[in-house]
C-alpha cells in the first residue's frame, strides 16, 4: 500500500490525540502496548475493529463503507472521490466531521487526499461492502439489452449481487442463449461464479444506480415525536409507581419467608409458582416475574442451595425491610440498572420452543446493564420534562446513532426498557424522573435523597368509614403505616389506598401484642373521621375470645416419673442457663435444643437420655463432617472501565519511549535465555561496565502485565536484584528487577 504507514501516522498524532485514541477504544491500552508498531497491529486488528464500529453512527458507519467500497484498505482514497460516491445528498461539512470523528478513533488515518482504512476492515461490512460486487476495472455498454435483461441487472444491482440460477450450469453462446441470464453471462455483463451462482460486476450496479452510488444515507439523525410536561408532574407519577413497587416487593417478600418457593431442578422457578406469585400480590404474570427478578438480583432473596432447595429472603431482606421507603426503592431500582438479566423474556419460547422461566440462566445477558443503561442516557440526554411520544420513534434514534449495537432485538429491547423503566419508577409518562437520572449520573444514595424530595410528606393520619374500610388518602408515615399494615389488609393501591378491617385482621393485631385499648386508641387518635361503633364492638368481641387458650414453643422437653428429681434439676444454678421452665410436676421445657440442654445437664452431674417420639432412646452424637453454608454472592457483569486521562498519558509516554528505544542504534549486545532468571553474569558485567562508564544501555524487558519493551536508560545502580538508571527520553529515574531483563545492549553513540 502506498502512502504513509498507520504507526507513522500515529506517531505524528500529538499525545492529546493519542490519549483522546484510547480513551475511544480503551482495549488498545490492554495490556499497555510497548511501542507504536505494536499499537497500530492493534488498531488494525478484527475484533477491535469491530468493536470500534459498534459505537458509530449511521451516517460515519456509511462513510467508513464508502471508503471500504473503493478501496482504501489496498491503496489510499482522496476525500473528492469518496464525496463523489456517497451522492449529492451528502454534504462536505458533515462528511469531513465524519471523516474526522474516523481518523479520531485511527479507523481512517492519511490527509484527505490520501486516506486509508486497515486491511480487516473490510471484513466488518460481510462478503459485499455496499451490497456490490467484484470490480473488474472494466467499461460496460448497456445498450441493447432487452427488458428481461434489464429487470436481471436491476435486482442484482439492488444487492445482494450474487444470485442463484440454474442458467449458469452451462456457458453457450450469444446466439444459443435462450434466458436473459445466459444472454448476460455471453455478453460478459454477469460473472459466472460456479454453475449455480452469478455475480453482477460492480461497474455495472454503479452504472445502474445512477447518483446514489450507496443508495439513500441518512446523514441525520431522525428527531422523535417529543412532548413537554412539568417535571413536577413526570417525578410525582414516577414517586407513585416507586411506591407501589416497595409495596409489591414488601409482599413478595412476606409471602416467600412463609412458603419459600422450590428450585427447579434446572434451576430457576416454575411456571406454577410465578403463577401463584402473580396471584398474591394481585398482578399480571409479567410483573410478576419482573418483580422476582428483582428481589433476587438486589439479593433480597437466593437459592438455599440445599438438597431441596427452595428461594429463600436473605438476612439483606430485613434489613431493606428496615430501611425508609426512598432507601428501598432505590436499593431495588439500582439493581434493576445493573440487572444481567431480561427479564422481558420470561413467558416467551427460543429457537427450540423451550419456555423461559423465571430466574433461569437462559435469560441471563451479560450486556444487558450496558444496553439498559444506553437506552436511559438517550433518554435522560432530552432536557428535563421532556417525554417521549413512542418508544418506536426511541429505537429509531438508537439505530441511527449505533446500528450494530443491540443485536436483533435492539427495538424490543428498547420498548421493555421503557416498559421495565416506568413500572420501577424510573421513567413516568415517557420521560425520566429526576430520580432515575441522579440514580445514573450519582448513584442509588443520591438518588434516594431525590426521590424523598419528589414524594409528598407522609400522612399521620386515616379515613376510617363505616363499612370497616380505612382509607389512607396518601403515603402513611413509617410507624402509622405498620400499624395499618398488621390491623388491616390492604383492599385496593394507588395514589390513595384503601385498607378492609375484619375479625381475621384484628386477631392478627392482638397475637402480634396489641391490646384493645390500644387498638381504641390507634383509630381514636389517628382517624379524622369518628370511629363507627361497628368497629369498636369488633375489637371488644375479639379481644373477649382471644387468648383464653394458649400455645406455646419448646425446643426440647425433660421428664421424669420422679417429681423430686424434677425439682432438683429446676433449683440447680445450671437451669437458669438453660431457660428450663416447669409445666407439669413431671415435664420441664426449655427452648433451647436438646442437644445443648443434655450437655449442660451433664456437666451439672445429672445423667439425662434423649428420647423419640415413640420413647426409645436416641443416639445424638454427630454423624459425620459438617461444611460451613455457603452464601449466595451476586454476580455482576462489570464493563472495563475507561482509564482515566493521567494515566492514559502516561501510557503514551511510555509507548513514544519504547518507539525511541526502538530506533536506538545499538552496539555490544548480550540476550538473556529464559531459563536462567535473572541471566548470566555476562549481562551484569556489561550493565556495571555502563554504568562505570556513565553509557547508555538499550534493555530489553518483560513488564508486570507480560508485555516485551525496551527502554533506554543510563545505568546508576546495578545489584541486589535491581537495575536503576535514568531515563533521558523518559525523563525519570527508573527501576527494573533483573529477573525481567531479557537483553541488553550498549548504544551506538559514535
Amino acid at each position: 500500500m502506498s502512502g504513509i504507514t498507520l504507526a507513522d501516522w500515529l506517531r505524528a498524532q500529538d499525545d492529546i490525540a493519542l490519549v483522546a485514541l484510547l480513551r475511544a477504544r480503551p482495549d488498545l491500552a490492554t495490556p499497555p502496548p510497548a511501542d507504536m508498531s505494536v499499537l497500530a497491529t492493534r488498531v488494525g486488528t478484527r475484533a477491535s475493529i469491530a468493536r470500534a464500529c459498534e459505537d458509530l453512527d449511521t451516517f460515519t458507519l456509511a462513510v467508513l463503507e464508502g471508503l471500504v467500497v473503493q478501496g482504501a484498505d489496498a491503496e489510499p482514497v482522496a476525500l473528492a472521490t469518496l464525496a463523489e460516491l456517497l451522492g449529492p445528498d451528502v454534504k462536505p461539512r458533515p462528511l469531513k466531521q465524519a471523516v474526522a470523528k474516523l481518523r479520531a478513533q485511527a479507523l481512517v488515518w492519511g490527509d484527505d487526499d490520501a486516506m486509508s482504512v486497515p486491511p480487516v476492515t473490510r471484513e466488518a461490512f460481510g462478503t459485499h461492502p455496499g451490497n456490490l460486487g467484484r470490480a473488474t476495472g472494466q467499461t460496460y455498454d448497456l445498450s441493447g439489452i432487452t427488458e428481461g435483461e434489464q429487470r436481471v441487472l436491476q435486482k442484482l444491482a439492488a444487492g445482494p449481487p450474487i444470485g442463484d440460477t440454474k442458467d449458469a450450469s452451462r456457458v453457450v453462446p450469444l446466439e444459443k442463449a435462450e434466458t436473459p441470464v445466459q444472454r448476460l453471462l455471453a455478453r460478459n455483463l454477469l460473472l459466472r461464479r460456479d454453475p449455480g451462482t452469478v455475480e453482477l460486476p460492480r461497474e455495472i450496479a454503479l452504472q445502474l444506480r445512477g447518483e446514489r452510488p450507496l443508495g439513500l444515507i441518512q446523514v441525520t439523525e431522525p428527531k422523535p415525536k417529543t412532548s413537554t410536561l412539568q417535571q413536577k408532574s413526570i417525578d410525582a407519577t414516577g414517586g407513585g409507581e416507586a411506591l407501589e413497587l416497595v409495596r409489591h416487593v414488601e409482599k413478595l417478600i412476606a409471602s416467600w419467608s412463609a412458603e419459600p418457593p422450590p428450585v427447579l431442578r434446572t434451576g430457576g422457578m416454575g411456571v406454577r409458582e410465578l403463577r401463584k406469585a402473580a396471584k398474591d400480590l394481585d398482578v399480571d404474570e409479567r410483573r410478576a416475574a419482573l418483580l422476582i427478578e428483582l428481589v433476587v438480583g438486589a439479593d433480597l432473596a437466593a437459592n438455599t442451595e440445599a438438597a431441596e432447595p427452595e428461594w429463600v429472603p436473605t438476612t439483606k431482606a430485613d434489613v431493606w425491610l428496615a430501611a425508609t421507603t426512598e432507601v428501598r426503592w432505590s436499593t431495588i431500582a439500582h439493581a434493576w440498572l445493573e440487572l444481567p438479566r431480561l427479564p422481558a423474556l420470561i413467558g416467551r419460547r427460543d429457537e427450540k420452543d423451550k419456555l423461559f422461566t423465571p430466574l433461569a440462566d437462559e435469560v441471563r445477558r451479560a450486556q444487558a446493564p450496558r444496553d439498559r443503561r444506553w437506552i436511559l442516557e438517550a433518554i435522560a440526554a432530552f432536557p428535563k420534562g421532556t417525554a417521549l411520544a413512542n418508544p418506536a420513534d426511541l429505537a429509531a434514534l438508537l439505530g441511527w446513532r449505533a446500528p450494530r449495537r443491540g443485536g436483533r432485538q435492539r427495538d424490543e429491547l428498547v420498548r421493555w426498557t421503557v416498559e421495565e423503566g416506568t413500572a420501577v419508577g424510573v421513567l413516568a409518562l415517557g420521560g425520566i424522573t429526576s430520580a432515575g437520572r441522579v440514580l445514573l449520573d450519582e448513584g442509588p444514595g443520591h438518588a434516594a435523597k431525590t426521590l424523598g424530595e419528589a414524594l409528598p410528606e407522609p400522612l399521620d393520619h386515616v379515613l376510617v368509614q363505616a363499612d370497616l374500610t380505612v382509607i389512607a388518602p396518601g403515603r402513611l408515615d413509617p410507624d402509622l403505616a405498620d400499624e395499618m399494615a398488621i390491623v388491616a389488609n390492604v383492599e385496593s393501591a394507588g395514589s390513595a389506598t384503601v385498607y378492609r378491617i375484619s375479625e381475621n385482621t384484628v386477631r392478627r393485631a392482638l397475637d402480634s401484642g396489641r391490646t384493645a385499648d390500644e387498638l381504641h386508641e390507634l383509630f381514636k387518635t389517628r382517624s379524622r373521621t369518628p370511629v363507627p361503633q361497628s368497629l369498636t364492638y369488633l375489637i371488644d368481641d375479639a379481644a373477649r375470645r382471644h387468648g383464653r387458650l394458649r400455645g406455646g414453643a419448646a425446643g426440647s422437653f425433660l421428664r421424669c416419673d420422679d417429681s423430686v428429681l424434677i425439682s432438683e434439676v429446676l433449683a440447680h444454678p445450671e437451669a437458669t442457663r438453660l431457660e428450663l421452665r416447669r409445666i407439669a410436676p413431671t415435664v420441664l421445657v426449655s427452648p433451647l435444643p436438646l442437644a445443648d440442654v443434655l450437655d449442660g445437664l451433664r456437666s451439672a452431674g445429672f445423667a439425662p437420655a434423649a428420647e423419640g417420639p415413640d420413647g426409645q432412646v436416641l443416639d445424638l452424637r454427630p454423624g459425620g463432617r459438617r461444611t460451613t453454608p455457603r452464601q449466595r454472592s451476586a454476580r455482576k457483569i462489570a464493563s472495563p472501565a475507561v482509564p482515566a486521562d493521567e494515566r492514559l498519558g502516561e501510557l503514551v509516554r511510555l509507548v513514544r519511549a519504547g518507539d525511541r528505544a526502538a530506533a536506538t542504534p545499538r552496539g555490544e549486545r548480550i540476550a538473556v535465555p529464559g531459563h536462567l532468571g535473572a541471566g548470566p553474569s555476562a549481562t551484569l558485567s556489561l550493565l556495571q561496565q555502563a554504568a562505570r562508564a556513565r553509557k547508555r544501555v538499550l534493555v530489553g524487558f518483560v513488564d508486570s502485565h507480560g508485555t516485551a519493551a525496551q527502554r533506554v536508560i543510563e545505568p546508576h545502580v546495578v545489584g541486589g536484584g535491581v537495575l536503576e538508571g535514568y531515563d533521558h527520553s523518559y525523563g525519570e529515574v527508573l527501576r527494573f528487577p533483573l529477573h525481567r531483563i531479557t537483553s541488553a545492549a550498549l548504544v551506538d553513540e559514535s
